[in-house]
Order: structure tokens, then sequence, then C-alpha cells
């Protein structure tokens, strides 16, 4: 199937579903060759990603990842690609805490540092959470807490295969979009950041074909994969398999315009405590940039009706220590 999917789309034809889900069964199970991989995910690259080629692919990513069953059939992830190259803190990591602490359930699917100084693994051992908690735990940590942390590598071990390729590849490919859709606990309501404008409504469209009930695919127009603070923000919502892209500006919710430098991060250290004094309580353009990312999950979660109310209900959760709470609950359970 491999030399054939290579074959086609180096021709410009594109894939269906079904022949790319055969065609990454192949990279998960082992059977293509390193060339080969590297052949498979620059030529579509190139080609240009379509709906279906993504879909198949995170099917096939799914069908061999460690599933975990959470009890609660509404799950939440805030997981974004990554690769916008900002230099911003750790923010969907930080909106996290805040949705769990407004009483949602939060699957955070994550992995350490690939195109960033500190991804979310990196940010939450900084913090004294243990990451590496075998499948079965995280899913009673969820179930005991509302909360828990999904370390890629210990849910997608078949992706061992693509490392080698991606690595020596060290560009953007088909992989930096099939993270953020193939959380290994089902997550149905998800806030997914990209870093290309164009990706909004193809990564919604795949979402809604994947049976998500609830998602915001959102990109800053000043290239951050969040909403931000410092421009517009594209919105592509999808919901009972429709989609409405729209865009939205910090104005919207009494917000100034800010300058991208007021929302930077560091390493992971920084980070994190960047992380602990927004959830503390600490005021200023960082906080409003969670409050805003954090609106999306709870509008879709029935905890507000509109993204403006959505910020009020994110700052009420920060003012009232339920997301610090529910940081330190997540520290000492996963440290038990």
């Amino acid at each position: 199937m491999m030399k054939e999917a290579i074959g086609k789309l180096i021709d410009g034809q594109g894939l269906t579903e079904a022949e790319a889900e055969a065609a990454m069964l192949e990279i998960m199970d082992g059977l293509a060759t390193p060339a080969q991989i590297g052949s498979y995910v620059t030529a579509l690259r190139m080609k240009g990603e379509t709906v279906e080629e993504i879909t198949g692919s995170a099917r096939a990513m799914r069908a061999r990842a460690t599933r975990i069953r959470p009890n609660d059939p509404i799950i939440v992830d805030t997981c974004g690609t990554g690769g916008d190259g900002a230099g911003t803190f750790n923010v969907s990591t930080t909106v996290a805490f805040v949705l769990a602490g407004a009483g949602i359930t939060v699957a955070k699917h994550g992995n350490r540092a690939v195109s960033s100084r500190a991804g979310s693994a990196d940010i939450l051992a900084r913090l004294g959470v243990r990451i590496d908690l075998p499948p079965k735990d995280v899913e009673e940590c969820i179930g005991e807490i509302g909360m828990g942390f999904l370390y890629a590598p210990l849910f997608h071990a078949a992706m061992k295969h693509a490392l080698g390729p991606r690595q020596e590849l060290g560009v953007r490919t088909i992989f930096n979009l099939l993270g953020p859709l193939t959380n290994p606990a089902g997550a149905c309501i998800q806030v997914l950041g990209v870093y290309d404008q164009g990706l909004t409504d193809i990564l919604a469209k795949v979402l809604m074909k994947l049976g998500s009930r609830h998602c915001y695919v959102v990109h800053g127009m000043d290239g951050l994969d969040e909403i931000t603070l410092t421009d517009r923000t594209r919105i592509s919502e999808g919901k009972g398999g429709r989609i409405t892209n729209y865009f939205i500006e910090p104005c919207d919710f009494g917000f100034q315009r800010v300058r991208l430098k007021d929302l930077s991060g560091g390493d992971a250290e920084e980070n994190a405590a960047i992380t602990r004094d927004i959830l503390e309580g600490r005021e200023g353009p960082r906080q409003q940039l969670v409050l805003l990312n954090a609106a999306p999950a709870l509008v879709a979660c029935g905890k507000a009706t509109t993204l403006q109310e959505g910020v009020e209900v994110a700052r009420g959760v920060i003012r009232s220590g339920a997301a610090m709470q529910k940081l330190e609950r997540l520290i000492k359970w996963t440290n038990r």
C-alpha cells in the first residue's frame, strides 16, 4: 500500500480516507521503511493534507493507541499543534487547570517539547506532577479528581516507528496534526490551536468526522496557535456536524491589544512559575490570555452561554482558588 500511496501523492492525487488509514497503519505497525515514511509524509505535505487524509491517518493512530475510558461521558482536551515559534508560555496547560477547577473533566494530552522550549509534560513535571503514570493509573486519577495527564509516548507506543524520520526531516508533517486528534481518553470536546489559519476549517471538519461533540479550532492572526490578545483570532467552531467560521477580537471581551512580548514565556522552570502565578491570581495580559482560551470549553460544557460569559466564569474560578487547588490535588495524587 505504501508504494502505491507515495506514487499517487507524487502525481498530485489525493488519497481516500481508507487509503490514508491503510498507509498510516503500515507505519504504525513497523511495515514501512524509514525512507518510505519520509517520502510519504513529505509528499503529503507538499500536496497539502486533505480532510480525508488527516481523518484516515487519525483513525489509524487511534486504533493503535492505548485507550482509557474514564466514567464521565463529557471529557475535554486542550491540546494544540505547537509549531508557532512565538515563545509564549504554556497557555493550554494553564487553561486545563481552570477548566478542571470549574468542574469539567479534563484529559490533558501532551508531550515534552518538540518545537518549543517547554512542552506540557516539561511544565507539569516542573510543577511537581508525576507525568509518567501508567494508563490505568491515569484513568483512575481522572475518575477521582476530575483531571489527568496523558503522556503521549506511554499511550502511542506505535509512533516509535516514525520517530527517526520525523527527527531527521525536521519540518512540519502530518504527525504535527495527529497528536491533538488522537486523545486516548476519547475527549469529545476540544479546543485545538493550530499554527496555520488554513487549518482551522480543515481540522474542525476532521474532528466532526471523528465524532467530536463540540470543538473550537483557533488560530491567532499574529501566528499564535491560541486565541490571541495581540490581533484577531480566526475560529472554526464545529457542533452537530456543522462548521461555523468567524473572527473575534480582544476588544470583544473588554481587553486591550498587547504586544507579543507581553505574553512571552521561557524555559520549563520559567513557564511553570508563570502558570503558578496565574493560577494564584496574578492579573495581567498572561492571565487574560488564559481567560480567553478557557472560554470556548466553558461554553461547550454548558458552564457559560457566550464566550464573554466564559471569560467571567474563568476569572471567577481563578479568584476562588479552585484552579490552584486542582493543581495541588494533581500533584498529590500522582505522587502518592
